[in-house]
């Protein structure tokens, strides 16, 4: 991995240039073995991608077991389609930047790839640049028990808007978990996974929210794509009800440290502002049993 400018000023102002560039030096981007077999063993994967008018979003995608597939060492394969009406649709119709994630909750395990991607024929195909892994950090351990029995009702089609209803935040509110996308113009995408005890982060009104930022691995790839291109996108899923909220907005580093000591364990705040939202009630179909927060979660 070689950083870029945003990431190198973000490493620099946080004052962890040497651990970060010991970090880069143990990525590659060829899936090995080990990594392909923990790929075709999950059911989920979140990708961050970018629309022609520049708004990231981060989608999830599900699938039985082998639905993620590396026919080659530089090439993850997505044999699932996105629900319609998600953007990943558009983003991905011609070749474009794409980032996935590959959680495990169970084994509190995730796998990155960041690199170009194309849709076509229902098939996602991502030829890779960047593939690591992360630390267990923040992960909240849930284990697959099975999907949802979706019921038939009017009003559940996915609604897009431009604020936060009081459904939205309460969501937002209890959430545990979420996912991360961003975007540099020429490095290309992002995607992260972020976690803390409920209420971790909080909601200012209805189109801002305030996050923690955590002690992390300290590449930044996250923040330092944010320094070059504000455009963000943020994923929440119910893991009870199957309910996502995807978020497309803006975000800034607050850097006060009198501000981030307001919310415990911080070492920043990102301010995210919202441009749009799609509330979707059936877009997750898997159901997953809670097993514990993660200990390193600031309380």
């Amino acid at each position: 991995m070689e950083y870029h400018s945003g990431e190198i000023a973000v490493q620099t102002k946080a004052g962890v240039r040497r651990q970060a560039d010991r970090l880069a030096a143990g990525i590659r981007g060829s899936i090995s073995p080990d990594r392909r077999e923990f790929a075709a063993a999950q059911r989920m994967a979140v990708f961050g991608t970018m629309n022609r008018h520049g708004g990231v979003w981060a989608s999830v995608v599900t699938g039985k077991a082998g639905f993620l597939q590396a026919p080659d060492e530089h090439t993850i394969r997505i044999v699932a389609a996105p629900l319609a009406g998600d953007p990943l649709l558009e983003n991905l119709a011609s070749p474009a930047h794409a980032a996935l994630i590959i959680p495990d909750l169970a084994a509190r395990r995730r796998l990155r790839l960041n690199g170009r991607g194309e849709m076509a024929g229902g098939v996602i195909e991502i030829r890779t640049d960047e593939v690591y892994g992360n630390c267990s950090h923040y992960i909240q351990a849930r284990a697959p028990i099975g999907e949802h029995q979706w019921l038939t009702a009017a009003g559940t089609a996915a609604v897009r808007t431009t604020e936060l209803s009081d459904q939205n935040q309460r969501l937002i509110a209890r959430a545990d978990t979420f996912f991360i996308a961003t975007c540099h113009p020429e490095y290309g995408a992002d995607i992260s996974h972020r976690g803390g005890n409920p209420g971790f982060v909080r909601i200012v009104d209805r189109r801002r929210l305030a996050i923690p930022d955590y002690p992390g691995n300290n590449m930044f790839n996250t923040f330092g794509n944010i320094v070059a291109n504000p455009r963000t996108g943020l994923l929440f899923i119910d893991f009870d009800s199957g309910r996502t909220l995807q978020l497309s907005g803006r975000a800034a580093i607050d850097w006060d440290p009198a501000r981030a000591a307001t919310l415990a364990g911080a070492e920043r705040i990102l301010d995210f502002e919202l441009d749009e939202v799609i509330d979707n009630p059936h877009a997750f179909p898997l159901r997953y049993e809670f097993h514990d927060y993660s200990h390193f979660n600031p309380s």
